[in-house]
């Protein structure tokens, strides 16, 4: 688990076995993709949910939580922030839209080196996509207790 100032800190250990999580990314920059979403499926795995309820392939829901995983590296023009603020809101819109945590997995970061640290691709790195899974499970298990009226 990551341990500097940043990041989610201690996670409660949540239950995944019953839940169904969407894993959606993008095909730019594969080899930044690639380990952020075995990451993600890692953690998921790890808080008990069932491969077969990792869903990476158009099916029909309904989804506990959704995984969107994209990478955005700036270049020498204005295109990366058009592109990050759309994703943001439309993120945040099928959030709403649809009553289901959508976690936020998109790295923005501003060269590839940062890309890599943050896809634990570097000694000093981290798996960002590992994080991203403990969400959903944490998400998708308490929008259950609440649904429930266990937790308010």
């Amino acid at each position: 688990m990551f341990s500097g100032t940043k990041g989610p800190g201690e996670v409660e250990a949540l239950d995944g076995t019953n839940l169904r999580v969407l894993i959606v990314h993008a095909r730019w920059n594969p080899t930044l993709i690639t380990p952020l979403v075995e990451g993600a499926k890692k953690k998921l795995l790890e808080r008990g949910v069932k491969p077969l309820n990792i869903i990476t392939q158009s099916v029909p829901g309904p989804f506990d939580a959704i995984i969107p995983i994209g990478v955005l590296i700036k270049g020498d023009t204005v295109h990366f922030e058009h592109i990050a603020e759309s994703v943001s809101r439309g993120l945040m819109r099928l959030q709403l839209d649809f009553g289901v945590p959508v976690i936020f997995g998109l790295l923005t970061v501003l060269n590839e080196d940062q890309a890599k640290k943050r896809a634990g691709l570097t000694a000093d790195g981290h798996n960002h996509g590992e994080d991203w899974g403990e969400a959903a499970v944490e998400m998708g298990a308490k929008r259950k207790l609440w649904a429930d009226g266990i937790i308010g």
